[in-house]
């Protein structure tokens, strides 16, 4: 039987995952990794430490005996918006600057004075997540570095350099640069010569089914890959990936994710944004398909750093405990943890908690945390919702879909029924593998992206949403009013 790999490079671990011909996974692995934050609003990774792990998670696979000499075709879906640099040599410069990364806030608006029709061309607004302003934060800053950048790649393009030796991109993912023209589904020379670079110095572009190259002869047999042919798709960026391992490839078919961000995510099949909600329009990992995304960048993770704070160990234990909390009893909370980016695209935005009390305890403030990125989410789906997009039914992804209890805010308050797949959430790996099946012909896009079978399904509740609707309403007016006093 022929084998299909997806690989997953995410900012927390890296996840390969071997799929077989029915779409069946029959093994998979995770290797964590670690990010390093030197100085406030930094976010940066190690690229080698990405191949490190790639090379550990294919030997614990055939420590297991995992059927790796039948893999015939790979794709990788990863982290978006990071820069790796490459001299011309093909070494890298510099750590990768990550999606996460805020340090360049000033050039964004810099970029955006420079290009007028810069929101026009990229369909979004200039973020200080995007790569172009990373670029343009590294000119001012590391010129010497700029100087000797021969190649931009973005995280999962490295590791496919890493595998092939050939330097390309796809669609998903380089329309989160801030380079792409969206539209068109090409490079902008606009935007280009606005951060001092060109065409020379981008990858060539691909759609995310298409051929990127072979894995190379030594890692072949390094990783016991067996003799034959192994394509390597172009792959896809993580949302977009996610995507196409539910079926959201067609009009309208859409993904709520609770994972370390919060993400919806609808497939559209034209162009449409509405980038002054810094809602983004991107291209889908499909040719002639896009995207909108609405993004809060602290999901699961502002759940993480309270289980830290409270000393709480589990983290799905300490959701639980906010199930028994009334919404009367809780504080209100931002999860601008990270600052935020829909409909906000605030970098120096921050949590906060409104309404603590001597008798407020460790539930009550989960409670709130969860509450927080449901309205958040709501935020983002008005911003969806202004570009003309309604989401009736939507797959509920990531770790925090695990919780009955969240989704049931998030559907309440959106309006969005919710509906869990059946077996585990198989994420952004497992379309990957689907993309690397397109790539070899396994089947056409009907045939391989189908959608799972429904294990739950959470409706929105119209009585918990009226019940929301007023803390929602002094949720929004927070952020409004201590914006200002926000100290980044």
């Amino acid at each position: 039987m022929t084998m299909f790999l997806g690989i997953d490079l995410g900012t927390s671990e890296l996840k390969v995952c071997v799929v077989d011909e029915a779409q069946q996974i029959v093994d998979a692995v995770a290797i964590r990794l670690d990010i390093s934050r030197p100085r406030p609003l930094w976010a940066e990774q190690a690229p080698q430490s990405w191949v490190l792990a790639l090379h550990e998670a294919m030997a614990q696979l055939g420590r297991r005996a995992a059927p790796l000499a039948a893999v015939r075709a790979l794709a990788i879906s990863g982290q978006m918006h990071g820069a790796v640099l490459l001299d011309e040599a093909g070494e890298v410069l510099r750590p990768a600057i990550l999606w996460n990364d805020t340090r360049s806030h000033a050039e964004c608006l810099e970029l955006e004075a420079a290009v007028p029709a810069a929101r026009e061309i990229t369909g979004n607004l200039v973020m200080p997540g995007f790569t172009a302003p990373k670029l343009a934060w590294l000119r001012r800053h590391e010129p010497d570095v700029f100087a000797r950048v021969a190649t931009v790649m973005l995280p999962k393009d490295y590791l496919n350099y890493h595998l092939t030796g050939d330097l390309t991109t796809e669609m998903s993912d380089a329309a989160g640069t801030a380079w792409l023209d969206v539209a068109a589904r090409q490079w902008s020379d606009a935007m280009l010569a606005a951060t001092g670079l060109s065409r020379r110095q981008m990858p060539r572009l691909l759609e995310g089914p298409d051929v990127a190259g072979e894995v190379r002869g030594e890692l072949k047999q390094r990783w016991g890959l067996g003799a034959g042919r192994v394509i390597v798709a172009a792959g896809a960026g993580d949302n977009a990936a996610a995507g196409v391992g539910v079926g959201a490839v067609a009009q309208g078919r859409a993904t709520v994710s609770l994972g370390s961000s919060g993400v919806i995510f609808v497939a559209t099949e034209g162009f449409a944004a509405n980038p002054a909600q810094a809602m983004h329009a991107f291209c889908h990992a499909l040719p002639d398909r896009w995207i909108q995304m609405a993004v809060t960048l602290s999901a699961t993770t502002s759940l993480g750093w309270l289980s830290r704070l409270c000393k709480a160990g589990d983290e799905a234990a300490l959701a639980r405990t906010a199930e028994a909390i009334t919404a009367e009893r809780a504080p209100l909370f931002l999860p601008y943890l990270n600052g935020e980016r829909t409909p906000h695209n605030d970098a120096n935005a921050r949590g906060l908690f409104l309404g603590l009390s001597s008798t407020t305890d460790s539930a009550a403030l989960a409670y709130a945390v969860m509450e927080g990125v449901a309205f958040s989410l709501a935020d983002g789906y008005a911003a969806l919702a202004q570009a003309g997009t309604r989401i009736d039914e939507a797959f509920a992804l990531g770790g925090g879909s695990n919780s009955r209890f969240w989704l049931g805010l998030v559907a309440a308050i959106t309006g969005i029924r919710l509906v869990r797949p059946a077996g585990a959430d198989k994420g952004a790996a497992f379309g990957a593998a689907r993309l690397a099946m397109l790539a070899a012909g396994q089947g056409d896009v009907a045939a391989i992206c189908r959608a799972p079978a429904a294990a739950d399904v959470v409706e929105p509740d119209p009585a918990l949403g009226e019940r929301l609707r007023p803390r929602y309403e002094r949720y929004r007016l927070l952020y409004e009013r201590t914006r200002d006093l926000q100290v980044g």
